[in-house]
């Protein structure tokens, strides 16, 4: 027995450097929302993104937009840059807006430089229509795929204006795992180790574990329980981006 409490010391003490604690209450999604172009016959498109708006189920979400205004046209070909990432409420989303700043949005053709006219991208924002169901714990990268060649107009007096054509690619690029423990006594530590990496979580007051965000693959869950209960390791379990893996209750003895 004595045995087994050092191995219990030792393993927290040999995970403490390389665990991530895990203290989501399993309510929220983290969302990352980047903006990506399809080429268009300009020099340099410039945006001054203020804000992005999400629209869910729950309610609108205010992702503020760190950054000064971005040239859309030096992310194509695959190439992407990140406007927003924020945890939101779990939910369904109904739309996403892109809201600009009153200036600093320009195109440049041929070298010269011409204001883009935004007429209700300021204010109320840019508007794209999603439906996508955000799962609680699982991370989602919204990817604003915008067309450059059919967003900007040039008027009859030869002015610049914005029209955009955006299309909202949704990804799930995190899955989740949950479960419970037996008996609540036990008040176990539990681990989730894919090869190096490994994430740590407790037990609360109920028995539930909660592992958010976690990457896809296969995992061994190591449970190390308060004595006089004994360490227990369940193996091969697969987490898959968009869901949540339930190993449904780990009974711990003694």
């Amino acid at each position: 027995m004595k045995k087994l409490f050092l191995f219990a010391a030792v393993l927290s003490v040999s995970l403490f450097a390389c665990k991530k604690d895990n203290t989501s209450t399993g309510t929220t999604a983290h969302m990352t929302v980047k903006l990506t172009d399809a080429p268009g016959a300009f020099d340099a498109v410039i945006l001054n993104v203020k804000s992005v708006v999400v629209v869910t189920s729950e309610g609108e979400h205010t992702l503020n937009v760190t950054g000064g205004p971005i040239d859309i046209l030096r992310f194509r070909q695959g190439r992407d840059t990140i406007l927003a990432a924020q945890d939101i409420p779990a939910g369904t989303i109904q739309q996403i807006r892109l809201v600009l700043n009153d200036s600093g949005n320009r195109v440049i053709v041929a070298g010269v430089s011409y204001d883009l006219t935004t007429p209700s991208g300021q204010t109320s924002g840019v508007k794209i229509n999603v439906h996508e169901n955000l799962i609680a714990g699982v991370a989602y990268t919204m990817l604003l795929d915008f067309d450059a060649a059919q967003s900007i107009v040039l008027t009859g007096n030869g002015k610049y204006i914005l029209k955009p054509v955006i299309r909202a690619i949704p990804q799930a690029v995190s899955g989740a795992l949950s479960g419970m423990v037996s008996p609540i006594a036990s008040s176990p530590k539990v681990y989730a180790i894919m090869g190096t990496d490994t994430v740590g979580t407790v037990a609360d007051a109920t028995g539930k574990f909660y592992f958010p965000g976690l990457s896809a693959g296969t995992y061994n869950v190591r449970f190390v329980p308060v004595s006089p209960y004994i360490i227990k390791t369940v193996t091969n379990v697969t987490v898959t981006n968009g869901a949540v893996q339930d190993m449904g209750t780990v009974t711990l003895t003694q």
